[in-house]
């Protein structure tokens, strides 16, 4: 039976918001779920694309640019991520005239208020692990709301507003936005280090993630992962904390949690653990041990807040992917290409090998990859170069900028030769309108493309595709 409505009401700070950058991941999502509960929505984004048209279709009124006479005369306030700069004129004709200026992180933070929030952190894994909490307790009749960095395979959205009492949200540690919330449940999937124009070192990431387990309501409950090193040293930190309830999973003999299994399948895994001495056999319909134990994790929350364990086991089986997390996009001429957001050296090597499992052994794996960001390149390019030694052949695109300005020195050549250095077949590919000339050149029938990164390289997937159909 479904849970009893909850109320839906609206800040009356947020009743009119105007959103800068509302085609964003995350500002989408707020925007949606404002819209469904009433608010008049409007925003700006840089360009027209398939989320603004959704948001539009909702009721949103979105213009496209950034010019101060978007920002309407009744607007209450304005919502911001950490992306827009201080200089956006929408920005700054909100200043001249007083208005409030809400950060992403406390517009989403006042949207939980009155639910029962279950908030998914971690350097990695943070998308796949929310969305599987959201379909699986949406199929279950329990009516949550949630919102996620990226848009479901199914519903094809990232955030919904529902009428059960749970709220299930995707927590960013990138800018520390996840100070903000409270939540009765929350799962930390790994504890890296990343983002490093935010972070100098791993004791500030450790400092920011123990902010955020303080965050959680007396009672409740973490959930985090016993493998992962940065992890164990998180729980060694918090554990015996007064009023919180820890919950680790994995394959570690001493997890509470554990993961006894993982078979994979084509592009399906079967899963079996052990929970309160009991074991637990269930599908999940993405492949790789990685996502598997994303599952294990949204698992493990559910139960902490009250669902019944085989329940949500079964329920785990009707998640079927995300937008851009092993996407495939279509096949041609014998060639599947599937699309990643993978930037980070473990996303990359978790995703590589995740696809590998489910392959025929002759089968190779090329790899178009666009690194993401100039701070993240000059830090980790030995590692996303020794990531691509996983692929059997891949070329490099120039760094997406994003956010960032360029840092002398750092572009894509730093990963091309750690991975040359480390035995990689890699090349460059200077020039984005060619390279799925490239790739469809080197692929032959049996084999998978895989376009990687979290900038435009999606766009190229369909392209390879039309390429390949040529």
């Amino acid at each position: 039976m479904p849970p009893t409505p909850t109320t839906a009401a609206v800040p009356p700070a947020m009743e009119r918001p105007h959103f800068i950058g509302i085609g964003g991941a995350g500002m989408s999502g707020i925007a949606r779920i404002l819209t469904a509960r009433g608010a008049d929505v409007a925003g700006s984004d840089a360009r027209e694309s398939p989320t603004v048209t959704a948001l539009r279709q909702a009721g949103a009124t979105v213009h496209v640019g950034h010019d101060s006479a978007h920002l309407a005369a009744d607007a209450t306030c304005v919502v911001v991520s950490s992306a827009i700069r201080p200089d956006n004129p929408e920005l700054r004709a909100a200043a001249e005239r007083g208005l409030p200026v809400v950060h992403r992180s406390d517009a989403l933070a006042a949207l939980m208020e009155g639910r029962r929030a279950l908030a998914v952190a971690g350097t990695h894994g943070k998308t796949t692990t929310t969305s599987m909490l959201a379909v699986s307790l949406g199929s279950l009749g329990l009516e949550p709301s949630y919102a996620i960095g990226g848009d479901l395979d199914g519903p094809g959205t990232n955030a919904a507003h529902g009428d059960g009492d749970l709220f299930v949200a995707e927590a960013d540690e990138s800018d520390r936005s996840f100070h903000k919330y409270a939540p009765e449940a929350a799962i930390i999937l790994n504890v890296e280090l990343d983002h490093h124009a935010n972070y100098a070192s791993m004791d500030e990431i450790y400092e920011s993630f123990e902010t955020f387990v303080g965050r959680i309501r007396t009672g409740g409950t973490l959930v985090i992962s016993a493998d992962h090193e940065g992890a164990r040293e998180l729980t060694a930190r918090v554990r015996g904390r007064e009023g919180l309830n820890v919950v680790t999973y994995g394959e570690r003999d001493d997890a509470d949690v554990r993961v006894l299994r993982v078979v994979p399948h084509g592009l399906t895994s079967r899963v079996a653990v052990a929970l309160d001495g009991e074991e637990l056999d269930f599908i999940v319909s993405v492949p790789g041990r990685h996502y598997a134990h994303n599952a294990v994790a949204a698992l493990a929350a559910g139960v902490a807040t009250g669902v019944p364990a085989d329940g949500l086991a079964d329920a785990l089986r009707t998640y079927t992917g995300v937008n851009r997390r092993l996407q495939l996009k279509g096949e041609a001429r014998g060639v599947q290409v599937i699309d990643t957001y993978a930037h980070h050296p473990t996303e990359m090597t978790a995703d590589l090998e995740a696809i590998r499992s489910g392959l025929p052994e002759d089968a190779r794996v090329l790899v178009l990859f666009q690194p993401h960001l100039f701070s993240r390149t000059q830090e980790l390019a030995t590692e996303m170069g020794e990531a691509l030694t996983l692929a059997d052949a891949s070329a490099v695109l120039d760094v997406y900028p994003a956010r960032e300005d360029p840092i002398p020195g750092v572009t894509s050549a730093l990963i091309i030769d750690a991975a040359l250095a480390a035995g990689a077949d890699v090349q460059h590919a200077p020039f984005r309108d060619t390279a799925p000339d490239l790739l469809a050149g080197m692929a032959k029938p049996g084999d998978v493309v895989l376009t990687m990164g979290a900038g435009d390289v999606t766009d190229l997937g369909p392209l390879i595709l039309a390429r390949l159909a040529d």
